[in-house]
């Protein structure tokens, strides 16, 4: 089936509770239509988290693709399990989104390495400013955006290296100089109070 044609903003409701469970049971048998209406649903909610993780539209597309794919290859696994349609989701995407990070990381350690040594041109093409707000989702990152500018900065600091870089506890401490123990106080903190501030957008930092 195709997924695209199921890729549009419909209001950008969350799933209540009787819906959900509607949606999940006719997933688990196989029901394409279940899969539409789950991506119609779901997917403001993902391209927001996943384009305030990486700027990028193509890229957020990209991997809200991956997430409904892999969740449609892999949903008989919910089967037995507590968590939410939608918890799930952001975590799959979240997921794929930091493997994107890391992807660009070392894409651009290699192509730093090939301008040392003469491999590479020198001449770049500056990028596109994306028309951020005509987004689906967009709500979602701003409301994601404006809780974590709410924090204190080493709070924030943490938070953004983690979620929004993949970056690993370790790499964090070794980045800000701090040790792990205090990383891990930091990310603790941080989360609690947007759990509170974020309200139907939470489960996307469980």
């Amino acid at each position: 089936m195709s997924f695209a044609r199921g890729a549009r903003a419909t209001g950008n409701r969350p799933l209540s509770v009787s819906r959900e469970g509607d949606l999940r049971q006719r997933l688990l048998a196989r029901d394409e239509q279940a899969l539409v209406e789950l991506v119609d649903l779901a997917t403001p909610w993902l391209l927001g988290v996943t384009y305030a993780m990486l700027s990028d539209a193509g890229d957020a597309e990209d991997v809200v693709m991956e997430t409904f794919q892999i969740a449609w290859a892999r949903i008989g696994l919910m089967k037995d399990q507590e968590i939410g349609l939608m918890p799930w989701l952001l975590r799959v995407a979240r997921n794929r989104a930091i493997d994107r990070l890391r992807s660009r990381r070392r894409h651009l350690a290699i192509a730093t390495r090939a301008r040392t040594f003469g491999a590479a041109g020198e001449e770049s093409v500056a990028p596109v400013e994306p028309n951020e707000a005509a987004l689906p989702g967009w709500h979602v990152h701003e409301a994601v955006r404006g809780a974590i500018g709410r924090l204190p900065e080493d709070q924030q600091a943490t938070i953004r290296m983690a979620y929004f870089e993949g970056l690993s506890h370790t790499e964090i401490a070794e980045r800000l100089h701090v040790p792990l123990g205090t990383v891990k106080t930091r990310l603790r903190l941080g989360l609690e109070k947007l759990r509170v501030s974020l309200a139907t957008v939470k489960d996307w930092i469980t």
